[in-house]
C-alpha cells in the first residue's frame, strides 16, 4: 500500500512521532536543545535532499538510526551562521 502526501507539512505531521522519539532519544544523552523541528530540518537539507521516492517506513528508519552526533553538529553549525546583534529594545 502506497501512502501519498499531499504537502512537505502532511509528511511532517507523519513523521512527528519518530521525530519526537528521536528528540527524547537526544535528551537522555544530555543533547537538550534539539527541537524537532531542527532534527525534520537535518533530513530536508541533508540526506533527503537528493532521494526520490522515499518510502515512510525508509524515512522513519533514518531519523530512529542516525547517530545524534551528525543532527548535534548540523545544528551547531547553523546556529553559527546565524547573524547575532545585541537587542538594546528597553
Amino acid at each position: 500500500m502506497d501512502i501519498n502526501f499531499n504537502s512537505l507539512k502532511e509528511l511532517y505531521d507523519r513523521l512527528l512521532p519518530a521525530l519526537r522519539t528521536k528528540k527524547e532519544e537526544m535528551r537522555r544523552c544530555g543533547i537538550n536543545y534539539i527541537k524537532e523541528e531542527d532534527i525534520w530540518n537535518y533530513f530536508k537539507e541533508t540526506k533527503w535532499k537528493k532521494s526520490t521516492n522515499l518510502s515512510l517506513y525508509q524515512m522513519v528508519t533514518d531519523v530512529l538510526n542516525t547517530d545524534n552526533i551528525l543532527i548535534e553538529d548540523y545544528f551547531k553549525e547553523k546556529i553559527s551562521k546565524q547573524v547575532r546583534n545585541p537587542n538594546f529594545d528597553e
